[in-house]
Parts: structure tokens; C-alpha cells; sequence
């Protein structure tokens, strides 16, 4: 019998919505050789209210340690469930993680913090530390942010800071390859120092050039690459800080921290609700911008932008990168005008719905189709998309060929 195909079906049986996500992918298969077996497949779908009164159906006791961590989170009406101890949250957060691989658990937290009001119970650092850190408890701890306890907030850091670090890890390289990659051939330099010729491109092009006399090659073109440590993008980062945008803003974070270690380019990160903060100066620090961020409020992308054009001194050579579902809070008329102006004075717009693994959340389509007037089209993009977009645009190719290449439809 498979653990794991139990707890999927089980769990879908809860969560229909959730057909749609590959990671729930199954079939009631031949597992079960005989009608004991299906019976007993069936009894862990239903749950406990399936039995029938005074009798009990006989599970192993493994199988039984799983129906007993799932009738917990599903098998009550909401808020119910658990119980409210530390010590039992505690010992269902440890069964899971038992029972369950890593996938499920965070599918199953998740549901805690819906179904029970996990969430509330995470402000204390005993639960916390128990909890499988991923970027939704990420996204839980931020909103979060502010009531806190202070016995928490160390705890809550080492959460967050581990899963940023893992993270970082893993697209650090293939954004920092993007991006100098997409630098080097987008820079021409027809009059190289010494210590910035590419001496490979520089022979090859030179071949012709051979003295044979000599056993050398005399090179007629030097081809080198732009001058060290001078930034030859300026891309920023444009975050609305809105509820919905939480898993947004943990993948910026990161990438951002990532971009402003390049010398090849200059990053700027500012958040916005109906303020604007400018935390370019947290980027050194992953964590410690995102704990600088305040998650929620309304939002004023007018007000944003005004704030970004002060940013902007080399318009052909600059990158903005909007990341928001387009609520305009502000005066909506304005900045339709001011995105306008700025996609006339040559700064690259590119608008992003989401920068997550889940999708698009819900938008302003009235926002999105004037943008798209304007010949800047709104989509969502996965982590792992975003390096060969933020290459794309270091190039000046088109955003709307690369988002065909991809299969990404504008909204």
C-alpha cells in the first residue's frame, strides 16, 4: 500500500481546487489486490465518519498514525481540530513530517493555518521552530511581521533566513550566468583596455591577421567587453507590497540581493502600499529587507513611480520592472499617463503580475488592457523563467517573442 498515494487521495477529498496542480496527480490503481484492501483505501478517503456506528475499521498501525494526523486537520468543521496545547500542535506538526514527505507537509501546514488557525499559534517560538520552513510560511511569518512577540522575531529570522539561503542557492547561478552573459553581448567595446579585451573573440576574428614570419597573430580589431565594475543597466525593482504579493516578494528579495552584487549592473529595490520605501540600501541583507517590508496596506502605483523616475537618469538604459496585480489605489488616470511617458523615453517597462510558482493571482484586467495599449504586455513569471527574462531585456530583444517562446500568454 502506498503511504503517499493514501495521503493524496485523502487529502483531495478535502481540497478539490487543488486537481488542477500536478503535484496531485494519482489513480486509484491495483495497489489493492483484493476488496478488503479497496474497502479499507476508501474507509482513509472518507475519514472517521465513514465507519459505520459501533463498528471500527482495523488499520496498521502506520496507517492508523496517518488517519489519525489527517482527521485532525480535515475531519472537524474549521477552527477546529488539533487542540490548542503547544504540546499537541506540536506532536501533530512532528507526525506530519513522520508520516508524510516534505511536499505533502507544506501542502498540509498550509491547510492548518486555514482550516485551525495555525497561523496564531506560530507566534509562539516553540511551534515555529517545529514547522517545515518553505516560502508560504515565509510569506505567513511576513504578514505576520508585526504582531510578533519579540520572543518569536529570533526564531522567525532563522526560519526565514533558511529558506532564503536555500533559495539563493539555487538561483543565484543561473541569473548571475543570465545576466553577465547577456551583458557581454550586448556591450560593445571597440576600443578595449588592455585587462577588458576578449582575447578569444579577439583571435578568432584575426585569424586572417596570422604572420607566419613571425608565428603570431598582428590583430587588426580588438573585441572586448564593457570597463570593470562600471554599470551598464540600471534595473529596478518595483514591489507592491499588497497581501497578495507576499511569495513575490520573498523571490525579489533574492534576486535583487543577487543583482546588486554584480558590477555589471545597478539595482535598485523599492517597495510601495501607499507609501514608497526605498530599501536598495537592505539588499546586502535578504532578510533583513524583508523583515524591513510591511506586507498588507493599500496601493498607490502612481505615487511609486513618480518616486522611480527620480531613479532613472539613462532612460535607453534602464529596466523596470513592476511587480504588482494592478489595484490602483491612487489616481488611476495619472498613472496611465506616467507609464505612457515613460515607455516614450525609451526605459524598458516590463509589468509582472506574480513572480512565484503559483500563477497569476487576481488582477486589475481594465489596468492590464491599458498597459497592453501601450505596447506593455502584464504576465506572471516563475523564479525559474525570471533570469532568461532579465536577460532578454539587458539585450533589448522582444519581451513578447521571448514570452511566446515560453508559452506565457499576456493577460
Amino acid at each position: 500500500m502506498s503511504l503517499t498515494s493514501i495521503t493524496l487521495t485523502r487529502i483531495l477529498c478535502w481540497k478539490l481546487p487543488l486537481l488542477s496542480n500536478p503535484l496531485f496527480t494519482f489513480e486509484l490503481s491495483s495497489e489493492f489486490e483484493n476488496m478488503e484492501e479497496k474497502t479499507r483505501k476508501w474507509r482513509l478517503i472518507l475519514g472517521q465518519k465513514a465507519e459505520q456506528e459501533g463498528e471500527k475499521e482495523a488499520l496498521e498501525q502506520e496507517v492508523q498514525g496517518m488517519d489519525n494526523v489527517l482527521e485532525a486537520l480535515y475531519g472537524g468543521e474549521r477552527e477546529g481540530g488539533l487542540g490548542s496545547s503547544s504540546p499537541n500542535v506540536n506532536r501533530w506538526l512532528g507526525d506530519i513530517r513522520k508520516f508524510f514527505p516534505s511536499s505533502i507537509v507544506q501542502v498540509m501546514q498550509k491547510d492548518a493555518m486555514e482550516r485551525i488557525g495555525l497561523e496564531k499559534m506560530l507566534l509562539e517560538p516553540e511551534m515555529l521552530a517545529a514547522v517545515q520552513p518553505d516560502i508560504n510560511l515565509v510569506a505567513t511569518l511576513l504578514s505576520l511581521n508585526k504582531v510578533l512577540p519579540q520572543k518569536t522575531r529570533k526564531t522567525a529570522r532563522e526560519v526565514v533566513k533558511k529558506v532564503v539561503d536555500e533559495l539563493e542557492k539555487k538561483l543565484r547561478a543561473p541569473l548571475r550566468q543570465a545576466i553577465e552573459g547577456s551583458v557581454s553581448r550586448a556591450v560593445k567595446n571597440r576600443r578595449p583596455k588592455y585587462n577588458e579585451i576578449d582575447w578569444n573573440k579577439t583571435i578568432r576574428a584575426n585569424l586572417k591577421h596570422y604572420q607566419k614570419e613571425l608565428n603570431t597573430i598582428i590583430p587588426e580589431h580588438l573585441i572586448g567587453h564593457g570597463k570593470k565594475g562600471k554599470a551598464l543597466r540600471n534595473i529596478i525593482l518595483l514591489i507592491d507590497q499588497s497581501a497578495s504579493m507576499s511569495t513575490s516578494m520573498v523571490y525579489s528579495s533574492v534576486f535583487g540581493a543577487v543583482m546588486a552584487s554584480l558590477n555589471s549592473v545597478k539595482t535598485h529595490l523599492v517597495v510601495f502600499d501607499t507609501s514608497v520605501v526605498d530599501l536598495t540600501a537592505e539588499l546586502k541583507d535578504p532578510v533583513e529587507l524583508l523583515f524591513a517590508s510591511q506586507l498588507g496596506g493599500g496601493t498607490d502605483i502612481n505615487r511609486a513611480l513618480k518616486y522611480t523616475e527620480g531613479l532613472i537618469t539613462n532612460p535607453s538604459e534602464t529596466i523596470l520592472v513592476l511587480i504588482s496585480d494592478l489595484y490602483e489605489g491612487g489616481n488611476e488616470r495619472e498613472l496611465i499617463k506616467r507609464v505612457s511617458a515613460l515607455k516614450k523615453s525609451g526605459t524598458q517597462f516590463i509589468t509582472l503580475l506574480a513572480l512565484g510558482d503559483d500563477g497569476a493571482p487576481a488582477y486589475d484586467k481594465d489596468v492590464a488592457t491599458k498597459f497592453a495599449s501601450l505596447g506593455i504586455p502584464s504576465f506572471a513569471c516563475t523564479p525559474d523563467q525570471f533570469p532568461e527574462l532579465m536577460a532578454t531585456a539587458i539585450k533589448k530583444e522582444s519581451i513578447r517573442n521571448w514570452m511566446a517562446a515560453n508559452g506565457i500568454r499576456p493577460k
